[in-house]
C-alpha cells in the first residue's frame, strides 16, 4: 500500500526537499504541499493524506492549531491522517502541545534522510514515532514547568487493577519488554494490556498515553 503524504512548512526549499526524498522511496507518495497552516487544513481535507509532515512555526496559523482542527471532530475527510510534526530544536516549546493536540510525534528538520523515511512509515502504520525513553524525557520537561491541566481522574474508572498499572509504567517511559519483566508476564500479554488501555481511554497511541498519565496525575514528573 502506498502511503500518502502532505508536507506543510513555510519554507520552500525545505517543502522541496522532503518532496523529493520522500517521492524517491517505493511505497510513499507526495501528494501535496502547503505553505501555511490555514492553507495545510484545506488540503488535507480535500487530499485526504495519510501522514502529514506538519511545521510546528507556520504564518496565518501554527501548526499546532491546524493540528487541532484536521484532527476535530469536524473534520470532512475519510479518513484521519497522522500528524507528524517538524521542529527546529528537540526541545520545543510547542511540541506538548502538538502531542497533546493528537500529533502522533515530531521530527527534527535536520533528521538523517533515512530517519525521515522511517518515521513516515512507522506513523502511517499507526505507532508513535518516539521512543519510550525519549517519551519520558520530553514529557517531564514540560509537566515539571507547566501548571498540569489534571484531567479528571475519573477518565480512568474503566481501567482494570492492572490495565492502570500498566498505564504507569508507559507513562514512567517503559517500553513493553520492560514492562513485561516489572510485572513479572508475557510480553504478549503486555501488547494485549496496552491496546486494551488506548481503547479504553480513547487514546490514538503510545504518546497520548503518556501524556494522559501525566495529565491526570497518576504519574508524577521525576516519578
Amino acid at each position: 500500500m502506498t502511503i500518502s503524504v502532505l508536507i506543510a512548512d513555510d519554507q520552500a526549499m525545505v517543502r522541496a526537499g522532503f518532496a523529493a526524498l520522500l517521492d524517491a522511496h517505493e511505497g510513499i507518495r507526495v501528494v501535496g504541499q502547503a505553505a501555511d497552516g490555514a492553507d495545510v487544513v484545506t488540503l488535507a481535507a480535500r487530499l485526504d493524506p495519510d501522514v502529514i509532515l506538519m511545521d510546528v512555526r507556520m504564518p496565518e496559523l501554527d501548526g499546532i492549531e491546524a493540528t487541532r482542527r484536521i484532527l476535530g471532530p469536524s473534520y470532512p475527510a475519510a479518513h484521519v491522517p497522522r500528524i507528524l510534526m517538524l521542529t527546529t530544536f528537540d526541545i520545543d516549546d510547542y511540541v506538548y502541545d502538538a502531542l497533546a493536540a493528537g500529533a502522533s510525534g515530531f521530527l527534527l528538520k535536520d533528521a538523517l534522510p533515512e530517519e525521515l523515511v522511517h518515521a513516515v512509515r512507522v506513523v502511517a502504520g499507526g505507532d508513535a514515532l518516539l521512543a519510550p525513553s525519549v517519551t519520558r524525557r520530553m514529557i517531564e520537561q514540560f509537566a515539571g514547568r507547566r501548571p498540569a491541566s489534571r484531567r479528571s481522574a475519573t477518565a480512568l474508572a474503566d481501567l482494570t487493577d492492572r490495565e492502570r498499572e500498566v498505564l504507569v509504567l508507559i507513562g514512567k517511559g517503559r517500553s513493553n519488554t520492560e514492562i513485561a519483566g516489572d510485572l513479572f508476564i508475557a510480553e504478549q500479554t503486555v501488547k494485549t494490556h496496552v491496546g486494551k488501555v488506548l481503547a479504553k481511554l480513547g487514546l490514538r497511541d503510545r504518546v497520548h498515553a503518556v501524556i494522559l498519565a501525566y495529565d491526570t496525575g497518576l504519574v508524577e514528573p521525576s516519578a
